[in-house]
C-alpha cells in the first residue's frame, strides 16, 4: 500500500497512519453475569492453563514462564479451530479482582483480549474486549466478516465459562 503523507502537516500525516491502522483491525466486547464472587472468577480466569475447559477451540494452554502468574507471564496454546495450530501470548495487565488482559496470536490475528470484571450484588460482571489484528494482508480485506462470527465464538465461551463458574459443569 502506498500512502502519501503531506510532509507540511504532521498531524495529518499522524492522522492518516491511525485511519489505515483502524481499517485494519477490528474489536467487539460481549458482556456476561456469573453467579460466583469476583475473587473466584479472577482466580479461574487468571489461571490460563484452565481455557480448554470452557473455549471449545483451543486443546491445551501452558504457561511456559518461570514463576507466578502476572504481567510478563508467556504461555502456548494448541488451537483446533479454525485448523489446527500452536499460538502464544503474554500477560499484559494483571490488576487482582478487576482486569487481566493478554496480548499475542491467536488463531490468524494478533490479539489483546481485556476481561474487566465488576462486583455486582449477586456475583461478577465480566466484560471481555477483543481486539483483532489481521497477521496476513489477504485477511485485512476479511477482518471485519471474520470479527462477527469471532464475535459469537466468544459469547458460546463466556457462556461456558458461566455455566462452568456456576455449576462446576461445562455445558
Amino acid at each position: 500500500d502506498l500512502v502519501v503523507l503531506p510532509a507540511h502537516d504532521p498531524p495529518a500525516a499522524q492522522r492518516l497512519l491511525e485511519l489505515k491502522q483502524e481499517a485494519t483491525m477490528a474489536s467487539f466486547e460481549n458482556t456476561v453475569t456469573i453467579r460466583r464472587p469476583v475473587e473466584d472468577v479472577f482466580a479461574f480466569l487468571a489461571d490460563f492453563e484452565n481455557v480448554p475447559t470452557w473455549n471449545y477451540a483451543i486443546v491445551e494452554t501452558k504457561k511456559t514462564s518461570p514463576g507466578p502468574v502476572g504481567v510478563g507471564t508467556t504461555y502456548r496454546q494448541i488451537r483446533s479451530i479454525p485448523d489446527t495450530s500452536e499460538e502464544g501470548f503474554e500477560v499484559t495487565a494483571f490488576e487482582p479482582t478487576s482486569r487481566l488482559e493478554v496480548h499475542g496470536n491467536i488463531g490468524h490475528f494478533i490479539a489483546t483480549i481485556s476481561y474487566l470484571l465488576t462486583p455486582t450484588g449477586d456475583g461478577t460482571r465480566l466484560t471481555n474486549v477483543v481486539n483483532l489484528k489481521p497477521s496476513s494482508g489477504v485477511l485485512r480485506l476479511l477482518a471485519p466478516l471474520a470479527a462477527s462470527r469471532v464475535k459469537a465464538s466468544v459469547a458460546a465461551n463466556l457462556d461456558t465459562l458461566k455455566q462452568v463458574l456456576e455449576t462446576g459443569q461445562p455445558t
